[in-house]
């Protein structure tokens, strides 16, 4: 860049001087002027003599290697494990050793002893699920996390509900990444910077109680960050607007809005469902926008479970028939929770 400053007769080319900070040259100079710019030369020079510096230590940094951002590798099978065994004395549920069960088409409504074992069997759900949830690391597969769900739930004298349901061969499911659900324990290990749903559901005293949520393993990006906990928002304000009387559509739409203003996607193939006495049932809670009709009854209790992503919703599975993925790769997250509706509002039953 060349400029010219016509009051003292100079010609300057600043990149030189940015580059070496030597004095700058002139031409024509009178003797008043070359009285004066000694004094006006020390000031610029000493004023440049920071971007000079400064300069240097943008090339140095330039020159450093950088660090590379940490490239997601697509999910991959690995080894299945045999089922593990469930005690004679725990009662199981009646689908256990039948084919897939069709969804009853009976809204679950309960009286006060059905509500009471609702929430004994919500809430060991959801401690079972805290518990999976330090056992998120870097280097433990889902298989292990299989095993200490397991573990836990028959402890507590209930039955892990996905085990034999429509032949599902594990006793959780972990959705791993691009996994929109339904994901197979596995020998896979965990990875730095991985997302992981665990789905929980236990049957304990004739009732089941259902509950997700997403963890972070390790140091997680700050996209997946922001998916995940815009999907738990998507969940907790669909839940706050629930109450006798409401129309089922509105959970759709409270979380299509929502996810929309933060630019994520909602599935809709995957859907909540009553939940009780039977594992699912009408009515079934539809994530996305739709004018389904239907209102809320006092004394339900069904599971809002919305799954987002950062691309398409659209999903591919894997030929285990369980597994499904997002068709692009893109990151899913979700949340679930079981609740009871109430005259006034929704009580989550899920809760530790």
């Amino acid at each position: 860049m060349e400029m010219k400053v016509s009051s003292i007769g100079m010609s300057l080319r600043l990149e030189r001087f940015f580059l070496s900070g030597r004095p700058l040259r002139t031409s024509s100079i009178s003797t008043s002027s070359s009285q004066l710019f000694p004094r006006k030369c020390s000031v610029i020079a000493r004023n440049l003599s920071g971007l000079e510096e400064f300069m240097q230590n943008k090339r140095l940094r330039e020159k450093r290697p950088l660090k590379s951002k940490k490239k997601r590798l697509s999910l991959r099978k690995g080894q299945v494990s045999p089922p593990l065994i469930v005690p004679e004395n725990i009662p199981r549920p009646p689908y256990v050793g039948m084919e897939l069960p069709e969804v009853s088409g009976e809204i679950q409504v309960h009286n006060s002893e059905g509500i009471a074992r609702m929430r004994d069997s919500c809430r060991l759900a959801a401690q079972v699920l805290e518990h999976a949830g330090t056992l998120v690391k870097p280097g433990v597969t889902t298989d292990e996390i299989d095993k200490a769900v397991h573990e836990m739930i028959i402890n507590a004298g209930a039955y892990p509900s996905p085990l034999g349901y429509g032949g599902f061969p594990k006793s959780v499911c972990t959705s791993v990444n691009e996994c929109m659900c339904h994901g197979i324990p596995d020998s896979r290990p965990l990875k730095d910077g991985d997302i992981i749903n665990i789905d929980v559901t236990v049957y304990l005293n004739g009732y089941h109680g259902d509950t997700s949520k997403t963890f972070f393993c390790g140091d997680v990006d700050e996209s997946a960050q922001r998916l995940v906990r815009v999907t738990e928002e998507c969940m907790m304000k669909a839940i706050s607007i629930c109450k006798a009387g409401a129309g089922y559509k509105i959970i759709g739409q409270t979380i299509s809005e929502h996810a929309e203003m933060h630019g994520f996607n909602v599935v809709e193939i995957f859907v909540g469902h009553g939940v009780g006495k039977v594992f699912h049932s009408e009515p079934l809670i539809y994530h996305r926008r739709n004018n389904r009709p239907g209102r809320m009854v006092e004394g339900q209790t069904f599971t809002i479970e919305p799954i987002l992503t950062t691309g398409s919703t659209k999903e591919v599975m894997w030929d285990d028939g369980w597994t499904a993925l997002t068709a692009d790769g893109s990151l899913a997250a979700q949340f679930e929770h079981t609740i009871l509706i109430t005259r006034s509002g929704a009580d989550i039953l899920t809760k530790c």
